[in-house]
């Protein structure tokens, strides 16, 4: 048997709370072999981002195509891609997958706190070009209001935003309600036919870093390894509440988790 692997398309956190790095330390904490293709590369540390480059598409490319073309992969996620011209670089690649192969896509497109990270026309590029192709749509609040058009201010409305994704092509939503500060943490899974809810108390710090792409890296983790999105899902919020809640406190900013938890 081939051990579990899974790649991560996605963009550098030198700061490590985020992006490429967390990914693969989601995917290591799993048990499942990570590998990676850079879009970005970010001088970032708890406090912010002080600069980004964007990588060439070709070379991106050339690192997915290196690693599908030796290594292989069991599951795919994406994250930050940047522009237009990298999402629709990044589709034609998921386009020739083994359909079997389950995709996380990891919208990032708007900041926990509503800051825009990426231009308009690439918003259009993930709406048309990534959420047709995502077995599971990973979005928090407000990337789900920015795909939909729809404000999103109670557990209803996210139910509404998921059922709107489906219909623009995803085969199943997460919609991640953090950014709900009344009551617990809830997230809302539509598979495609219902909704599933999973609610856990909420875990201190509040401010954690990278906790998106953590949650989306565990669920892409546990595809990797056979699991149902069901389960998938419900064993990825478990980790990350833990995760948060074992948040080392390094840096004088939003602290990452820890990912041993």
């Amino acid at each position: 048997m081939t051990h579990p692997r899974a790649l991560t398309i996605a963009g550098s956190d030198s700061g490590g709370g985020a992006g490429i790095q967390a990914d693969l330390k989601a995917f290591e904490r799993h048990a499942v072999f990570g590998t990676s293709a850079v879009t970005l590369i970010t001088a970032q540390n708890t406090r912010g981002v002080d600069a980004l480059h964007m990588l060439p598409v070709d070379l991106v490319l050339a690192q997915i195509d290196a690693v599908l073309s030796d290594i292989g992969t069991d599951a795919v996620k994406t994250g930050a891609l940047g522009s237009a011209d990298m999402i629709d670089a990044v589709r034609t690649r998921l386009d020739q997958l083994d359909p079997r192969i389950p995709i996380v896509v990891d919208p990032v497109m708007v900041s926990k706190h509503g800051a825009p990270l990426l231009p308009d026309d690439a918003v259009h590029a993930v709406r048309e070009r990534l959420v047709p192709r995502a077995t599971v749509l990973t979005p928090n609040l407000h990337e789900a209001a920015a795909l939909t058009g729809r404000d999103i201010d109670t557990e209803e409305d996210m139910a509404d935003a998921a059922k709107a994704l489906i219909d623009l092509g995803a085969h199943a939503v997460v919609v991640k309600g953090g950014a709900l500060r009344a009551g617990e943490a809830v997230d809302l899974l539509h598979d495609g036919r219902s909704i599933h809810r999973f609610s856990r108390p909420r875990a201190l710090p509040f401010a954690a870093h990278g906790t998106g792409c953590v949650f989306s890296a565990a669920i892409c983790a546990r595809l990797a390894l056979g699991e149902g999105l069901v389960e998938a899902v419900h064993t990825a919020k478990d980790y990350i509440l833990r995760a948060i809640r074992e948040a080392p406190g390094l840096g004088s900013g939003h602290t990452p988790v820890l990912h041993r938890a």
